[in-house]
């Protein structure tokens, strides 16, 4: 059976797990998701990961096309890594607050401003900022990614102002920062994880390196949206409050279903703990997308070109 999608003249199969299934083998598809998507794109995904992980998995894929269940600068990663493949997006509005925060141009200007600096820039970001940049990190490895780094390099951190103090307290390093955040992780409410720790005082908290220092130095741990995976899976305890996009609870709920995940609060009483952008991604979108073949997602060649080599260095010092 079929009913009438949101595209004209274009039926959707009421079985789309089936039919997405069907075009994966016609189109020789790959559907790499994040853990921030929706629970039936996850379970449909071949791969789950974070920014990491996805970026390892598009470099290492032979399949002709990538289905990225994912935000828009996740999907110019994997075109910068496959140029030659057809990369798509399921709705070519998932954008990332982040990434939005750092214009380009006035990223041009900062880093005329500082000649003699390295610029490490997070993955969250488009792609014409990774060709501005000199390596790539993601939140697993940007501690890392820094420590190896000469101390007398000075280093602008970019885009993420949280993320860039995390790796400062954790290395020592003084660090220039670009003054970009996420929404969704700036909208916890460290008085209401306070609260709920109140409420339910064995639970840990556990934290994504892009939260506020407010909400971090209450964390138990503190990690990638991988790193927070394994730790649930590997420690004893029973409850943990997720101070992260609540998408990944479905991948902790898989994986430990014995174990209590309470999404962290936000300030107010809306779902804005839930990213925008990722949820604009649906079942149908991803099916449309496979059958026409579009949204597809493309690059100039000389930004794509210059953003491949600091994706390769971090890959590299990874």
């Amino acid at each position: 059976m079929f009913v009438t999608s949101l595209r004209p003249n274009t039926l959707i199969p009421n079985d789309l797990f089936a039919a997405i299934e069907d075009l994966k083998q016609e189109l020789n598809a790959v559907i790499l998701a994040h853990y921030y998507q929706e629970p039936d794109i996850q379970d449909i995904a071949d791969y789950i990961g974070d920014s990491l992980g996805l970026s390892q998995q598009a470099a290492a894929t032979d399949a002709e096309v990538i289905v990225f269940a994912g935000v828009h600068f996740m999907a110019e990663t994997a075109k910068i890594l496959n140029p030659h493949k057809l990369v798509l997006l399921p709705d070519l509005d998932a954008g990332c607050s982040l990434a939005d925060s750092c214009p380009p141009q006035e990223f041009a200007a900062f880093k005329a401003a500082h000649p003699d600096h390295l610029v490490v820039s997070y993955i969250n970001c488009s792609a014409a900022i990774k060709a501005m940049s000199d390596i790539i990190c993601t939140s697993s490895n940007s501690v890392k990614i820094v420590q190896q780094i000469p101390p007398d390099q000075p280093i602008i951190f970019a885009p993420d102002k949280n993320l860039g103090r995390y790796v400062m307290e954790q290395t020592g390093r003084n660090l220039v920062l670009w003054e970009g955040a996420c929404i969704v992780h700036e909208i916890f409410s460290e008085k209401k994880i306070v609260q709920l720790k109140i409420e339910h005082p064995e639970a840990e908290i556990i934290a994504h390196p892009e939260c506020e220092q407010a909400v971090l130095r209450h964390a138990d741990y503190i990690g990638s949206t991988t790193g927070l995976l394994k730790y649930c899976q590997a420690t004893a305890a029973e409850q943990f409050i997720v101070a992260t996009e609540p998408g990944i609870i479905h991948q902790m709920q898989k994986d430990a279903p014995h174990k209590q995940f309470i999404p962290a609060p936000a300030m107010n009483n809306c779902a804005c703990n839930e990213c925008p952008h990722m949820r604009l991604n649906t079942l149908e979108k991803l099916y449309l997308a496979m059958k026409h073949r579009t949204p597809e997602i493309t690059l100039p060649e000389d930004i794509r070109v210059a953003a491949l080599k600091p994706i390769q260095r971090m890959l590299a010092m990874s």
